[in-house]
């Protein structure tokens, strides 16, 4: 089985930073991928972007590219997502998810950390 925990989120002004974390555990873990995932108030969850286990291919959805960047750990067991230029429209509940295809079906999921943009 596989734990994952996130942190991280709080409240940041238009325009300000954030770096989530999320620390992973578990013997299952080793081999997948791993990415974000993020639910703002009465929408769909959605993929905001994943990295494969090597770390050397990453996936962003078209409207966090070029403001989000996300890498993983030493071990590959710790998975960070830096937010940058944040939007009010970024905010939402932000859940690490690891697997096969985290991009379409992800395995495990975090239980989420909240990040709100506002004023």
């Amino acid at each position: 089985q596989v734990q994952l925990v996130e942190s991280g989120g709080g409240l940041v002004q238009p325009g300000g930073s954030l770096r989530l974390s999320c620390a992973a555990s578990g013997r299952e873990i080793g081999g997948y991928s791993m990415g974000w995932f993020r639910q703002a108030p009465g929408k769909e969850r959605e993929f905001v972007a994943a990295i494969s286990w090597s770390g050397g291919i990453t996936d962003y959805r078209d409207s966090v590219k070029g403001r989000f960047t996300i890498s993983r750990g030493y071990a590959s067991s710790t998975l960070y997502l830096q937010m940058n230029s944040l939007k009010p429209e970024d905010a939402a509940v932000y859940y690490c998810v690891a697997g096969v295809n985290v991009r379409t079906l992800p395995t495990f999921w975090g239980q989420g950390t909240q990040v709100t943009v506002s004023s």
